[in-house]
């Protein structure tokens, strides 16, 4: 079942996603991944949930890219930074990061099943600092984004809207 189409889960999944956002904004990085791997992976569905949730963000990411793309006068470039602040050939980025940005594209093109994917094969065969690498990429990329949407009057989703209020 999707979550949409269960509204108690859907609610739940973007409350600890708001939980998560906020802890991000703030640089509460440790606390915001935990928020997310932590607290789902206890629940009866865990990897699914953390799936769901992740893609949630990517999800909420694509739609704040297109808003930003449409008619924008500065398009929306992606850029992979290293820890000195040099921009580095997505090709030549950690394996997590690549997965992030594949998942970031593959929504970005509306192909929810290869974005799928490579969430699926990060729960599946990433080790559980390679999976918070995403979750924290996917973090950073709706922070930035929704600030951006924000200063540009361009749409947020509301609950993105609340968590990065408080």
């Amino acid at each position: 079942m999707h979550p949409q189409q269960d509204p108690d889960r859907w609610s739940r999944l973007q409350a600890v996603a708001g939980e998560a956002l906020t802890a991000a904004k703030v640089g509460e990085d440790a606390v915001a991944v935990d928020l997310v791997t932590g607290y789902l992976s206890g629940s009866p569905e865990g990897n699914e949930e953390i799936r769901e949730l992740v893609l949630l963000l990517f999800s909420e990411c694509s739609g704040m890219v297109a808003a930003l793309g449409s008619g924008g006068a500065t398009p929306v470039k992606m850029q992979v930074f290293d820890e000195d602040g040099q921009e580095v050939p997505i090709d030549d980025a950690d394996p997590p990061v690549r997965t992030a940005i594949r998942t970031l594209l593959a929504e970005v093109h509306g192909d929810q099943e290869a974005a799928a994917e490579q969430i699926e094969i990060a729960l599946a065969n990433g080790q559980p600092q390679e999976l918070a690498t995403v979750v924290l990429q996917a973090l950073r990329w709706t922070v930035k984004l929704a600030v951006e949407c924000g200063l540009r009057d361009l749409p947020v989703s509301p609950w993105i809207a609340t968590a990065l209020d408080e």
